[in-house]
């Protein structure tokens, strides 16, 4: 592999004509690696951390074209890394896995995306991520970190396992370096015959407020399979944040708008949008808002459904729901098995037009 030149202050920017070089490969989980890439004339790369480049991949049968967020700081302009995982029946990714070593080069189309970092990022922020997602929080991450002033980040990133957790040892070194950027980890499960001593389970909104008591007043970026980020906004517009500062990007299909960045489809309970519970084994039929929980409908009527935590956590105020549709947001109080069957936990569920309930 020959030496490829640094760049230099008049050095031209490279763009998409000249194919990229990996230099680097890197394991960083199971099915994950890190492939890094310069251009053989030694141009610089300039980007905005969080942005995506489209590799032009030779798989057998024909090339197919890839899109995968840069994970590495545009503050090095030398060279630009992605961070890629193998998902089921992948194709591209899987060729670059079993296949793409330092020296081979590659066409690519890029850098793009709307997603990233703004112009001075003086701010505050919170970066939730879960499964490959985290690669655009890395780079974010890693930017406000080489910049050489302070940043302020809570860094909230969810797997299945510990062993699944990308970048985990660098983020580590990275915290362990600044006051300023406060590291969680979330997984489902331990590794077996491995401690595991941080949180485990599925992110909810009590975790949140034990992470990051002051998510109000940040800047959220989020990045995920879409199920964990439709959960993410659920939690957040059900505690008041304001979804204005609210961005995120599916690390399946990067987003091509700005609308697709801030505005989404989500059910939110209005305060003046009236809602009716009936309590089908009293009787009773109560008119309310949406943003009042079956819960506190129910004790305003008299009667009592047995209660303990008030915020999803402990099951107690389960309940069957035998029509219509609430907008439940739980703390990990009920099995997905339980909502099947059309349980609801009474504490933390807002009617949505006439909902009736066995009670």
């Amino acid at each position: 592999m020959a030496m490829i030149p640094m760049p230099g202050k008049d050095t031209s920017v490279w763009t998409d004509n000249e194919p990229l070089e990996c230099v680097n490969v890197l394991p960083e989980a199971p099915n994950v690696k890190t492939f890094t890439f310069r251009p053989p004339s030694g141009a610089r790369f300039v980007y905005k951390a969080g942005q995506f480049i489209t590799l032009d991949l030779p798989v057998p049968g024909g090339s197919v074209q890839r899109t995968y967020t840069i994970s590495s700081s545009p503050v090095n302009q030398a060279y630009l890394s992605v961070t890629v995982k193998a998902q089921e029946g992948s194709i591209g990714t899987r060729w670059m896995l079993d296949h793409l070593e330092a020296g081979m080069r590659i066409k690519a189309f890029g850098p793009a995306g709307l997603f990233h970092l703004p112009p001075n990022p003086d701010g505050k922020y919170l970066f939730i991520s879960a499964g490959s997602g985290v690669t655009p929080m890395m780079s974010m991450a890693g930017t406000l970190f080489e910049r050489g002033e302070e940043p302020d980040i809570c860094f909230i990133q969810c797997a299945n396992r510990p062993a699944d957790l990308i970048f985990r040892k660098r983020l580590e070194y990275m915290a362990c370096r600044t006051n300023g950027l406060a590291l969680h980890f979330v997984v489902n499960q331990a590794d077996p015959y491995e401690v595991w001593t941080g949180y485990r389970g599925y992110f909810n909104q009590l975790m949140l407020g034990l992470m990051c008591n002051d998510y109000l007043e940040r800047d959220v970026y989020c990045c995920g399979p879409e199920g964990f980020m439709e959960g993410v906004r659920e939690i957040l517009n059900a505690l008041g944040y304001d979804m204005d500062r609210y961005h995120q990007e599916s690390f399946q299909a990067p987003a091509e708008t700005k609308a697709e960045l801030t505005e989404f489809d989500d059910v939110v309970p209005q305060e003046d949008t009236q809602a009716q519970i009936v309590f089908s084994n009293s009787g009773v039929s109560a008119w309310c808002s949406e943003t009042d929980t079956v819960l506190a409908v129910a004790k305003d009527a008299g009667l009592n459904i047995p209660s303990g935590c008030t915020f999803g956590v402990c099951g107690t105020c389960k309940v069957k729901k035998t029509s219509g549709e609430v907008h439940m947001v739980h703390s990990g109080g009920i099995s997905d098995e339980d909502v099947d069957a059309g349980f609801i936990l009474a504490c933390c569920s807002n009617p949505i037009g006439t909902v009736e309930v066995e009670v």
